[in-house]
C-alpha cells in the first residue's frame, strides 16, 4: 500500500471516530436519560426537549455549515465542529438543571452539524469506483457500531460514576480526533463554489421546525388543539383556556416551512445562493433516497428511545445492564456495516438498502410484541441483534445512494440536505412516538388503577401524575412502598400496551421507508459521478 493510499484510510479512520461521537452522543443519552430525569425532576417532555433539541439544531445548521466547509476548508470546519462538541460536552457534563441541560445539548448540535457533512463530503471527495463503496462501508460500520456502543459506554458510566461522565468522555476522545485530522485528513475545498448565505432560508426553516417539534412535544402537556394547561416562558404568558398554543405553533411551523420552500424557488430563479438546492431533486436517487431516509430516521430513533426507559421502569435495569442488553445491537451492526460494503459492489448498494430496512422492520415489529412485565431481557438480545444488522446494512449505504448522482462540486450542500432529512425523521420521530407513548402511558395508568378496589380517587390520581411527569421512572420508587404490587402490576401493564403501541407505530414509518426504497435507481458504484480532487 502506498503512502497516499495509507493516509487516506487512516483519515477515513479519524473522520469515522468524530463522526461516531457525535451519533454516540444521540444514542448514549437515552440509557441516562432515566438518571438525569430522577436527578432533575424533568417531566417526559422535557426529556424529549434533551434528544430532539440535538436533531433540530444539528438539521437547522447543517447544509449552511456544510456549504462553509466546502468554499473554506472540509478538514478545517471538521476540527473547529470537534472542538465545539467538545466544550459544549463539558458545559453537559457540568449541567446543573434540565433547562441548562438543553442548552449544551443546544450546542452539541451545532457542533455536531458542523462534523458531518465535513466528513461526508471528504470521504466522497477523497474515494472512488469500489473503494467509495468499502470507504462509506467502513464509515457506516463504525458509526453504526458506535451507535451501538453508546448505550453500554454511558450505562456503564452512569451505574459506576454519573451521567455527567457520559459527556465527559467526549474530551479525551476530541483530543485525539483533532490530533489525527492535522496528521491524515486531506483538506478539500471547492474554489468555484459561489459565496454567500441564503438567511432568510436559514431563519424560515429553522424556526419552522421549531414550531412542528414544539407542537408534537407539548402538545400532551398544553393540548394539541384545546389548551389545557398555562404556558409560561420567562414573561410570556398563553392562557389555559381557548385554543391551545400548540395549534398556533404546528400552524405557524407549517407556514414557515412552506414559506421556506417559496424562499428556495424565488432567490434560486433570481441567481442568489440557496439553502436548499431544489434542482438537485432532479437526481432520483437523491430525491427517492432522501424521502426514503426521512420516513426510516422517523421509526428508526424510536426504538432506542422507548426501549431504556421500559426497561429500566418496568424490569429495575440500571443504565449499565441497560447498555449491556444493547450489546447485541452493536454487534449487528459491526457485522451488517462491512457487509454491506462488500456485498454493495456486488449487487448494488439499492438491494442492501432494503433488505436492511426488512431486517429492521421485522426486529422492531417483534420487540414491540415482546413488551410485557413479565418477560426477560434476554428475549430482546436476538432482534435486537437483527436491528442491528439492518441499521449496518442500510445506514451508510442509504447516504451514499442519495449521493451517488450528485455532481462533486455539490457534494457539500447534497450531503447536509440529505443528513437535515435524517435528523428532521429524528427529531420529529421522537417528537411523535414520545407523544404516542407518553398518552398511552397516562391513559392506561389511569384505566388500569380504576380497577384496583379500594384505591381512593385521590391516591389515584397522584400516581397518575407520577408516572406521567416523570416518564415511567418513578415506578421502581412505588414498587418499595409496602401493598404496592397491585399498583405496579397496573402501571407496567400499561407501560408495555403504550411501549407497544409505539413500537407499531414506529415499524409503520420503516415499512413506508422500504416501500419507498423500491423505486430508488439501481445504481452501481461504476455509474457513480467521480469524485472531486481536493485543491489542499
Amino acid at each position: 500500500m502506498t503512502e497516499h493510499k495509507r493516509t487516506r484510510w487512516l483519515g477515513l479512520a479519524v473522520l469515522s471516530l468524530g463522526v461516531s461521537m457525535i451519533i454516540v452522543d444521540a444514542t448514549i443519552i437515552n440509557v441516562a436519560l432515566p438518571s438525569i430525569i430522577r436527578d432533575f425532576d424533568l417531566t417526559l417532555a422535557d426529556a424529549e426537549w434533551i434528544n430532539s433539541i440535538y436533531s433540530l439544531v444539528f438539521a437547522a445548521l447543517l447544509i449552511t455549515l456544510g456549504k462553509v466547509g466546502d468554499m473554506y476548508g472540509r478538514r478545517r470546519m471538521f476540527i473547529i465542529g470537534i472542538v465545539t462538541f467538545v466544550v459544549a460536552s463539558m458545559l453537559a457534563g457540568r449541567s446543573t438543571d434540565g433547562s441548562w441541560l438543553i442548552f449544551a445539548r443546544f450546542l452539541q448540535g451545532v457542533g455536531a452539524a458542523v462534523i458531518l457533512p465535513a466528513t461526508l463530503s471528504t470521504v466522497n471527495a477523497t474515494f472512488q469506483g469500489k473503494e467509495r463503496g468499502i470507504a462509506f462501508g467502513v464509515w457506516g460500520s463504525v458509526i453504526g457500531g458506535m451507535a451501538a456502543l453508546g448505550p453500554l459506554l454511558g450505562g456503564w458510566l452512569t451505574t459506576e460514576h454519573s451521567w455527567r461522565w457520559a459527556f465527559y468522555i467526549n474530551v479525551p476522545i476530541g483530543v485525539a480526533v483533532v490530533i489525527g485530522a492535522y496528521l491524515w485528513v486531506t483538506e478539500t475545498r471547492d474554489t468555484e463554489l459561489a459565496r454567500g448565505f441564503d438567511i432568510p432560508g436559514i431563519l424560515l426553516s429553522g424556526l419552522g421546525m421549531t414550531g412542528v417539534v414544539f407542537a408534537l412535544i407539548e402538545g400532551p402537556r398544553y393540548g394539541f388543539l384545546a389548551a389545557t394547561h398555562e404556558f409560561t416562558a420567562g414573561p410570556f404568558t398563553w392562557p389555559s383556556d381557548g385554543v391551545s398554543l400548540v395549534a398556533i405553533s404546528f400552524v405557524v411551523g407549517i407556514v414557515l416551512l412552506g414559506a421556506f420552500v417559496w424562499n428556495e424557488h424565488v432567490r434560486a430563479k433570481a441567481g442568489k445562493p440557496v439553502l436548499f438546492d431544489l434542482s438537485l431533486f432532479r437526481f432520483r436517487s437523491f430525491s427517492i433516497g432522501n424521502a426514503t431516509v426521512s420516513l426510516l430516521s422517523l421509526g428508526e430513533f424510536g426504538l432506542i428511545f422507548v426501549l431504556p426507559l421500559f426497561v429500566q421502569a418496568v424490569f429495575g435495569y440500571t443504565a449499565f445492564r441497560t447498555g449491556v442488553l444493547l450489546l447485541s445491537l452493536a454487534i449487528g451492526a459491526f457485522i451488517g456495516g462491512p457487509t454491506a460494503g462488500i456485498v454493495a459492489t456486488k449487487v448494488g448498494p439499492r438491494r442492501v438498502v432494503s433488505t436492511g430496512m426488512a431486517f429492521e422492520a421485522v426486529a422492531i415489529a417483534t420487540i414491540a410484541l415482546l413488551f410485557a412485565p413479565d418477560r426477560s431481557g434476554w428475549a430482546f438480545v436476538v432482534p435486537l441483534f437483527i436491528y442491528g444488522v439492518g441499521v449496518g446494512l442500510a445506514s451508510a449505504q442509504l447516504t451514499s445512494v442519495i449521493l451517488a448522482e450528485v455532481p462533486p462540486r455539490e457534494s457539500g450542500q447534497a450531503s447536509g440536505m440529505q443528513s437535515t432529512f435524517r435528523q428532521v425523521g429524528a427529531a420529529i420521530g421522537i417528537a411523535l412516538l414520545g407523544t404516542v407513548l407518553a398518552t398511552g402511558l397516562r391513559t392506561g395508568t389511569a384505566e388500569n388503577l380504576m380497577g384496583i378496589p379500594g384505591l381512593p380517587a385521590e391516591a389515584r390520581n397522584g400516581i397518575v401524575e407520577a408516572i406521567d411527569g416523570s416518564a415511567g421512572q418513578a415506578l421502581p420508587a412505588i414498587a418499595e412502598r409496602p401493598g404496592a404490587e397491585p399498583v405496579v402490576a397496573a402501571v407496567s401493564e400499561a407501560f408495555s400496551d403504550a411501549a407497544r403501541t409505539t413500537g407499531f407505530v414506529a415499524v409503520a414509518f420503516v415499512l413506508a421507508g422500504l416501500l419507498m426504497s423500491l423505486w430508488l435507481p439501481d445504481l452501481r458504484y461504476a455509474d457513480a459521478a467521480p469524485p472531486a480532487s481536493g485543491d489542499g
